[in-house]
C-alpha cells in the first residue's frame, strides 16, 4: 500500500487528486471543531462522556463523526443521514419496481437514484437534527455546584425558538456540506468521497485511544504495560485477519461452449464466478447495531430503572452491553442480517439464466435449476463463513470490555477497524487502477 502511494505521488495528475482529497479532509476536520452557537460544549462533552459509553449506539455515532457529536459542532451529524438514506434506498430498490427500473437504466438511472438519495438524506438530517436538539435540551451537568444546561436559552420564548431554529438548521447544513464534500472528492479526488470522510472521522479517534492506553500505563504500569503491548499486537493481528477475509473469495468455474461461425471458432474459454466471503461488508453490523440500539435509546429517554426488580429492570439488564445476553443476541442478529443482505444482492436464478443464454455452464452441473441450486448451496456456505467473521469482529470489543472495564472506552477494534481497513483497501485499488491506466500501452499510443 505504501509503495502504491509512493508511486502515485510521483505522478502529477494523481498527486493533484491526492492533495485535493487531503484538502477536503482538512476542511472536514476543521468543521468538526466549529461549535454551534447557543450551546455549551462543556456540558455536552460531560454528558456524552457519561452517556456514550460501553460501546452503545450513541458512542458509535460519536466515533464515526470523529468526536464531533460530543463537541456539539456543525458536523455533529456528519455523514450518518446519508449512510442511513443510502441503506434505505438500497433496500427499497429491491422492493419497489420503479426504483428497480431506475437501477437497471444505467448511468442515467443511477443519477436519478442519487438525487432521490440526497433528498431522503436531507429529510433524515432534519429528523436527526430535531431529535438531537431534543436530547440537548435534556443535557445538564453540575459545574461548581450549579446545574448548567447544554442549551443556553430555555423556556417558551422567542430566544428559545430562535436558538432552536439556528441549532437545527446548522446541524442540517453541516450534514449537507459533508455530503457535498464527499461528492467533490469522488469527482475530483481519489476513491469514494463518503468513505474517505468516514475513514477520516474514525481515524481521528485513534490518537485519543492511544492517549487512553498511555495514561493507563502511566497510572498502573505493573498492570497495563503488558496489556497495552498485547492490545497493540492484537490490533495488528486483527487488521491482518480482516485484510485476509476481505480479499478471500470462492471461485465457481465456468466453461463456455464452443461454436463455429464460418471458419472461426468462438467460445470454449474457461473463467470463474468470484463470490467474496465478506460480500456484504459492514452493513449487517450496522443493521444489528441499529436494532440493538433501540432499547438503549428508550433507556436514555426514560432513565435508569429505580428498582432492582420488575420488567423494566430486567429489560435494561438483558440489553446491557456488558451482558452475555446482549453479546449472544448481537451475534445472532449479525448472522441473520448478513443472510438477508446477501439474499437481496445475489440472485442465483438470474445468474443461472445469464449463463444459459451465453452458452456457459458449470462443469458437471446441468443448466437451469440445477445450476441455480448449486450456486445457492455454495452461497449459503460462503455467507455463513462471512457472517461468523463479521460476528466475531463485532463481538470482540464486548469481550475485551468484559475482561477489563478500562479498555471498554477504546474505539480501536471491531467495526471501526473493519471500516478503516475496507476503505484503505478500496483507496489502494483505486490508486493502482489510476497507475495502470497511465502506464498501459493502449493509453500512451
Amino acid at each position: 500500500m505504501f509503495k502504491t502511494l509512493k508511486n502515485a505521488w510521483r505522478v502529477p495528475e494523481i498527486r493533484k487528486k491526492l492533495l485535493y482529497t487531503l484538502f477536503m479532509i482538512v476542511i472536514f476536520r476543521f468543521g468538526a471543531a466549529v461549535t454551534v452557537p447557543f450551546l455549551d460544549p462543556a456540558v455536552v462533552g460531560e454528558w456524552m462522556d457519561k452517556s456514550a459509553t460501553n460501546g452503545n449506539f450513541l458512542e458509535y455515532l460519536n466515533i464515526i463523526t470523529g468526536g464531533a457529536l460530543s463537541q456539539a459542532t456543525i458536523f455533529s451529524l456528519s455523514i450518518t443521514p446519508f449512510i442511513n438514506a443510502s441503506i434505505i434506498m438500497q433496500l427499497l430498490t429491491y422492493a419497489l419496481p420503479p426504483l428497480e427500473r431506475l437501477r437497471d437504466e444505467g448511468e442515467e438511472g443511477r443519477k436519478k437514484l442519487d438525487k432521490i438519495t440526497g433528498f431522503v438524506s436531507i429529510v433524515l438530517a432534519f429528523f436527526m437534527a430535531f431529535a438531537y436538539y431534543i436530547t440537548l435540551t435534556r443535557m445538564s451537568a453540575e459545574v461548581d455546584g450549579v446545574t448548567k444546561y447544554a442549551v443556553l436559552y430555555r423556556g417558551k420564548n422567542f430566544e428559545q425558538y430562535f436558538s432552536a431554529a439556528v441549532i437545527i438548521l446548522l446541524f442540517v447544513a453541516g450534514a449537507a456540506l459533508v455530503v457535498w464534500m464527499g461528492n467533490r472528492i469522488s469527482d475530483n479526488g481519489i476513491g469514494n468521497g463518503i468513505s474517505m470522510l468516514l475513514f477520516a472521522g474514525i481515524a481521528a479517534r485513534f490518537p485519543v485511544d492511544a492517549g487512553v492506553l498511555v495514561q493507563l500505563v502511566k497510572d498502573q504500569p505493573e498492570k497495563y504495560l503488558f496489556v497495552a503491548i498485547g492490545y497493540v499486537l492484537f490490533i495488528i493481528a486483527e487488521i491482518a485477519f480482516i485484510v485476509f477475509m476481505n480479499e478471500a473469495e470462492r471461485r465457481i468455474p465456468i466453461q463456455y461452449a464452443k461454436r463455429v461461425v464460418g471458419r472461426k471458432q468462438y467460445g470454449g474459454q474457461k473463467t470463474h464466478i468470484p463470490i467474496k466471503v465478506c460480500m456484504s461488508g459492514v452493513m449487517p453490523i450496522i443493521f444489528a447495531m441499529s436494532f440493538m440500539a433501540l432499547p438503549q435509546t428508550i433507556q436514555m429517554f426514560k432513565g435508569e430503572p429505580t428498582t432492582t426488580s420488575g420488567f423494566y429492570y430486567h429489560f435494561c439488564e438483558f440489553f446491557k452491553r456488558t451482558s452475555w445476553s446482549y453479546a449472544i443476541l448481537y451475534f445472532i442478529l449479525i448472522i441473520a442480517f448478513n443472510y438477508f443482505y446477501v439474499s437481496i444482492q445475489y440472485n442465483p436464478i438470474e445468474i443461472a439464466n445469464n449463463l444459459r443464454q451465453s452458452n456457459g455452464g458449470i462443469p458437471g452441473i446441468r443448466p437451469g435449476k440445477p445450476t441455480s441450486d448449486y450456486i445457492q448451496r455454495v452461497l449459503n456456505k460462503i455467507t455463513l463463513v462471512g457472517a461468523f467473521f463479521l460476528g466475531v469482529i463485532a463481538v470482540i470489543p464486548i469481550l475485551i470490555g468484559k475482561a477489563d472495564n478500562n479498555l471498554m472506552v477504546l474505539s480501536m477494534g471491531g467495526t471501526t477497524i473493519l471500516i478503516a481497513v475496507s476503505v484503505a483497501l478500496e483507496t489502494t485499488r483505486t490508486l493502482e487502477s489510476h497507475l495502470m491506466m497511465r502506464h498501459h500501452k493502449g493509453f500512451l499510443s
